[in-house]
């Protein structure tokens, strides 16, 4: 394996209290590491966050004890909207962090998304993030190709999570066609467990367009841990679009409520499916190159008192 990991997917929030097609997300009292989540109570962050913070530093003694040097911050609608306390962290760690804005009248698909977004690249943003799992099937409207087009004008990064299968892939089709320069991640590895996923895998065909594995613990957390299923459609994606097109994401901190934050990726370390040189394209190199990471800080291993 390569001597760095960069994580390609997880979250940051001060506070979530917001409500999404309708239906509130917001912390429970006294313990604030759950949440109501389209009704129902759900163990949100790991028990021991009981002010129902997700901040930078929490993330960062995460991150050094598992030897991840930087990481990729996304937003949800469920997180609410964090342009505010993100932009804080962009500034404040520039070197561990690469922070998406959001535009906040996005959800709606209301006027204005593109001059919102043209406002958060002017603050500091280097890409914007748009959860169309989340909007109406039909979520390519003239301004919102307007938006992409601005994106690309400004050599700003598209991060987009699509509805599972191919629902979504005609637009993201007519997106790079539009844009052949904008850069695309797509998010969820093409939610890798629902039917037709390889549609959206296959996306990354696409010279700038890139794939990234957020959530892939999640959707195999039925099988578990070491994941082989993960590691065999890792492969098979692979296959398809080759090693240099993926990469690497935790979900943090939702997937850690299961398995720790190292094993998040150490089951891809620790596989003998992989070759060494396929590890570190996954891991590091491919989000380092696509994200325009720096001079990444070297973690040394600090052992454990079980140890």
């Amino acid at each position: 394996m390569g001597q760095y990991v960069i994580d390609a997917h997880a979250h940051l929030w001060l506070n979530v209290d917001t409500v999404v097609n309708g239906s509130p997300i917001h912390p429970m009292e006294p313990n604030r590491s759950r949440s109501i989540f389209f009704g129902e109570e759900r163990q949100m962050l790991p028990p021991y966050m009981t002010d129902g913070q997700n901040t930078a530093e929490r993330f960062l003694s995460n991150m050094d004890y598992a030897q991840v040097s930087a990481a990729v911050i996304t937003q949800e609608f469920i997180d609410g909207v964090q342009n505010a306390y993100l932009q804080q962290v962009q500034q404040r760690y520039p070197d561990r962090f690469f922070c998406f804005g959001m535009p906040k009248g996005l959800q709606g698909l209301e006027k204005g998304i593109k001059e919102e977004a043209e406002q958060l690249i002017a603050h500091g943003f280097k890409g914007i993030k748009i959860p169309a799992a989340r909007l109406p099937l039909q979520f390519l409207n003239d301004e919102m190709m307007q938006m992409m087009h601005l994106l690309e004008d400004k050599g700003a990064i598209l991060g987009i999570e699509l509805m599972d299968g191919d629902a979504q892939v005609g637009q993201m089709e007519e997106i790079i066609q539009e844009c052949p320069c904008l850069k695309v991640a797509i998010g969820h590895f093409g939610m890798v467990t629902r039917p037709n996923w390889m549609s959206q895998i296959r996306l990354a065909r696409h010279e700038n367009v890139y794939v990234e594995s957020g959530g892939i613990t999640w959707l195999f957390n039925d099988e578990f841990y070491p994941f082989p299923s993960a590691i065999r459609a890792i492969k098979e994606a692979a296959d398809e679009v080759g090693w240099q097109k993926l990469m690497w994401g935790s979900d943090y901190p939702r997937t850690i409520t299961a398995i720790t934050y190292k094993m998040s990726y150490d089951f891809v370390t620790k596989s003998k499916e992989m070759t060494e040189q396929e590890k570190a394209l996954f891991l590091s190199e491919n989000a380092k190159r696509f994200f325009g990471f720096g001079e990444l800080i070297d973690l040394p291993y600090i052992k454990n008192m079980s140890e």
